[in-house]
């Protein structure tokens, strides 16, 4: 009667999982499309120096603005939604794929490396967005 029950659990999964799918279906199918090579799953890999320590600044940024507006997030009455967690994680994430872009197009071997990058930011950002739209596919 009260709480989540196995059904959203079972929901839940199956959304995850499908997102995770498609995401990989599309990876697999433009890294071949464009003959670049796929980064592996939460790797740290770095074009070159330079693109290391832009990385590791923004990562630095992120972090100190996040402990920044945490005292300002816990007084709810003047919770602004620019501030929220999400909101600034997913900033560093799209900052941080064009940044990688950049770097793959002047600086990587393979010259479809940069496509691939940008064709995967905007396809996430199109699920991200349908998602959202659509009440999660109409699972939840």
């Amino acid at each position: 009667m009260y709480g989540l029950g196995l059904s959203f659990g079972l929901k839940m999964l199956l959304l995850i999982v499908s997102f995770l799918l498609i995401i990989f279906l599309f990876n697999y199918i433009m890294s071949k499309t464009l003959k670049a090579d796929r980064r592996k799953l939460f790797s740290d890999f770095h074009i070159n120096e330079k693109h290391k320590m832009i990385d590791w600044t923004l990562r630095i940024i992120t972090i100190f603005c996040l402990l920044l507006i945490f005292p300002i997030n816990m007084d709810e009455t003047k919770s602004f939604w620019i501030l929220q967690p999400w909101i600034i994680l997913s900033l560093f994430l799209f900052v941080s794929e064009i940044v990688r872009a950049v770097m793959e197009r002047k600086y990587a071997e393979n010259p479809n490396a940069y496509k691939l990058t940008l064709s995967q930011l905007i396809f996430v950002i199109i699920m991200a967005f349908t998602l959202f739209k659509t009440d999660f596919w109409g699972l939840l």
